[in-house]
């Protein structure tokens, strides 16, 4: 049957007695004439309150819908379900754009759009104006989504499941939908005139991921009202950690309005991590105390003047590459409604959406109204909400132009030019599902990236499962192998041994199976390639054996990951040795196990881990040679011969070819103080402290025989991990050419002198 012939025959076998559709009446009875419509402005897009040289205060609507053939700004008197809508078309058509200016619309305001045009899957159009549609530049969102029918654009119950997405539902969504709401952009209390920016260098950052609702959550020192929110995370008890544990960034998992999977609602769970993104310029309206109607616009910018006053910048985790409306079977909530082909890759068959995501839909980057949109959202939340920096989740997809992943695409070429954009933090997590999209190294200068070549070679060497060490001689001093390219630099490398994304460290050493049951997927989900070492038990143990043993291993992850050269992102808790049960997916886990438990800080040995984690932070803040800013050349810089980099065997001898391809258990890093490329503050040339590392992966203890001149001349340990107690250096002295004992699974950081 022709596309035009099954929907005909759809409206006749759902029409009601009088011949009219069923629910067309719907929308119908909701309006309400006489709104005063100006014509306005195109520019800004999205809700803009403003007050006119003639005195007359009111908003400014203007949305991009391509394809339409005609807008209706929908404006609701209250909050419930049962809230009155008014609706008032949008007669001025200015290159796309539906735009009016409206007299008497104040801040508080909720709003949407009914977007009309023709419905025809078959070639990608989606129109349907009984769909309530988020417009995609609220500043602000009200309420909660849900998923009932009502708010697919198809009939999602229709019993043709081949085709259930090309038959039209003319239900109205209204009542189900969250509504964006009018902001005062322009408030006297938005200046940020009195906000200081951290602006730390590359080099000199330490990250920490953390979940805004998640980190606050269970804090016993944040009153109960603010945990879970932005204001909580403000709190001053939540910043002491942050500061006591010397990170100088946050790295917030999604902050955009984003919504829940029906799949999820289905099972009574709720997307926890939120990375579902439906509103790219609002603050996720469930991460706020103050209120829902614009109040969380001022809560975020409260949250980072108060972390930047600490001198921590923050970093947004942004999801860009799609968005909640799935595939073809998806929700009907914004972009979908508004302009399907506009704003998202489709297929050859245009009823098809192209993913690359893994999550229905993928943005239609190249499309120059798509683009406009990312960018934009991006210099908002830099000028106006605060924030330094963005790291960009599947970023691949961002960099495909046609369909391949191009780093001359125009999305790179656009933020590379921007000179708000240019200029801010910039990170990578340079993969997507696609073919051809693990790009890990590939990003241009200006762009950090998640490296996770890092991440696996460091989880093998302490699992004792590399081949030989080649591999981690690169990761331990920068990866000059995938980022000495086109002038970029050691720290383009963000190294990390653990994320949101898989185990939490303590987990890593406590279990070699995922155990994500709670997810209600029968262990289908999450990764199977986990790279870790339970320590001879699976899960929580009562063997203090098996308990010290895994402490240990934390203490060698930790160690490792703050003293290699790149900039070191930890994930909140895994200072405390916070543990997930072995779940490696919680994304749906809003719950304990996804929270954190402060409650860790109370038990000697978690206060210990934390206790040394911070003193390893510290120690890389105050040695240069641990965040080289240049890659190390190996050459000698003086008459003695040496280097800046050195390795060596436990023999005490440099190492040579055949000594890289060896299976090996021991690795001894040489890095020299002499020389460090650059200057300090005075101009004057970098001088710091030399230092050899140990790192010994094997079961037993091993004897290394500590190199002498010009080496060193003695050596002070300042780093041992096989001890429990780290609060304070050991203060033990070795002469050069004397062989020490290097207990079994631990690493030494020798001071030299």
């Amino acid at each position: 049957m022709s596309s035009a012939a099954e929907q005909e025959a759809v409206a006749e076998e759902r029409a009601t007695g009088d011949g009219r559709p069923v629910a067309a009446a719907n929308g119908a009875r909701r309006r309400t004439p006489g709104v005063p419509v100006w014509p306005g402005a195109p520019t800004p897009l999205g809700a803009r309150f403003r007050v006119g040289p003639d005195g007359v205060a009111g908003t400014n609507f203007a949305l991009w819908a391509g394809g339409a053939e005609a807008v209706e700004l929908c404006l609701f008197d209250g909050r419930g379900p049962d809230s009155k809508e008014t609706r008032a078309p949008l007669t001025e058509l200015t290159h796309e754009i539906w735009h009016g200016f409206v007299p008497g619309v104040m801040p508080g305001q909720r709003y949407g759009f009914r977007v009309h045009g023709r419905w025809d899957p078959w070639t990608g159009a989606r129109w349907n104006p009984a769909k309530l549609l988020l417009d995609p530049y609220a500043r602000a969102v009200d309420g909660d989504f849900r998923l009932p029918p009502e708010v697919y654009g198809h009939v999602r119950d229709w019993p043709q499941q081949q085709v259930a997405d090309t038959v039209r539902d003319d239900r109205d969504s209204a009542p189900y939908v969250p509504k964006g709401v009018v902001v005062h952009d322009d408030a006297p209390d938005d200046e940020w005139t009195d906000d200081r920016r951290p602006k730390t260098p590359w080099a000199d950052s330490v990250i920490y991921e953390l979940h805004v609702r998640g980190f606050t959550k269970l804090h016993p020192g944040i009153p109960p009202e603010l945990r879970g929110t932005y204001a909580g995370l403000a709190h001053p008890a939540a910043i002491e950690h942050l500061v006591k544990l010397g990170v100088t960034a946050v790295e917030l998992l999604p902050v955009h309005q984003f919504a829940h999977e029906d799949h999820l609602l289905r099972r009574g769970l709720r997307n926890y991590w939120g990375y579902n993104s439906i509103g790219y310029f609002a603050p996720h309206a469930g991460y706020a105390a103050s209120g829902t109607t614009g109040q969380q616009v001022g809560e975020f910018k409260d949250m980072v003047r108060a972390l930047h006053a600490a001198g921590i910048e923050v970093i947004l985790d942004v999801v860009y590459n799609h968005t909640a409306e799935a595939g073809e079977l998806g929700p009907t909530l914004s972009l979908k409604g508004i302009d399907n082909r506009g704003y998202y890759r489709l297929q050859s068959d245009a009823r098809r959406y192209a993913d690359y995501t893994g999550c229905g839909n993928t943005l239609h980057v190249v499309q120059p109204q798509v683009l406009r949109l990312i960018t934009d959202s991006l210099r908002y939340w830099v000028t106006e909400m605060g924030v330094d920096g963005f790291r960009f989740d599947l970023a691949a997809a961002l960099a495909r132009s046609m369909h391949d992943v191009d780093m001359l695409s125009p999305f790179l070429a656009v933020i590379a030019q921007d000179p708000v954009l240019r200029r801010v933090k910039l990170i990578a997590e340079p993969w997507d599902v696609g073919s051809g999209g693990y790009q890990v190294g590939a990003f241009p200068p200006l762009w950090t990236e998640w490296n996770d070549r890092y991440r696996n070679a460091v989880r093998d060497f302490w699992r004792h499962a590399l081949p030989d060490v080649r591999e981690m001689g690169y990761r331990l001093s920068g990866s000059s192998d995938l980022y000495a390219w086109g002038g970029r630099r050691p720290y383009a490398s963000v190294n990390f041994v653990t994320a949101h994304d898989g185990f939490t460290l303590r987990d890593l050493v406590s279990y070699e199976r995922k155990h994500n049951e709670a997810n209600g997927e029968g262990n289908r989900d999450g990764t199977d390639d986990n790279r870790s070492w339970n320590g001879g038990a699976e899960g929580e143990s009562e063997d203090e054996r098996v308990r010290a043993l895994r402490r240990r291993q934390l203490r060698n992850l930790l160690t490792t990951l703050l003293l290699s050269t790149g900039v070191p992102m930890l994930v909140a808790g895994d200072e405390l040795g916070r543990t997930q049960r072995g779940n490696n997916n919680a994304y749906c886990q809003d719950n304990e196990i996804g929270w954190l438990d402060w409650s860790l800080l109370e038990d000697p040995c978690w206060r210990a881990l934390f206790e040394m984690t911070s003193r390893l932070i510290a120690l890389r803040h105050r040695h240069p040679v641990l965040r080289r800013r240049a890659f190390f050349s190996g050459r000698a810089h003086s008459a003695d011969g040496l280097r800046d980099l050195a390795w060596f065997t436990a023999r005490g001898a440099e190492m040579t070819e055949r000594d890289w391809y060896a299976p090996a258990a021991t690795l001894g890093m040489y890095l020299s103080g002499r020389d460090i490329p650059g200057r300090d503050e005075r101009g004057a040339p970098i001088v710091d402290d030399s230092f050899l590392a140990v790192l010994h992966a094997g079961d037993r203890p091993v004897s290394f025989v500590l190199p002498g001149p010009p080496w060193a001349e003695r050596y002070e340990v300042v780093v041992d991990t096989s001890r429990e107690e780290q609060a304070r250096p050991p203060g033990v002295t070795h002469r050069a050419g004397e062989e020490i004992t290097v207990p079994a699974r631990s690493v030494l950081l020798l001071k030299v002198g």
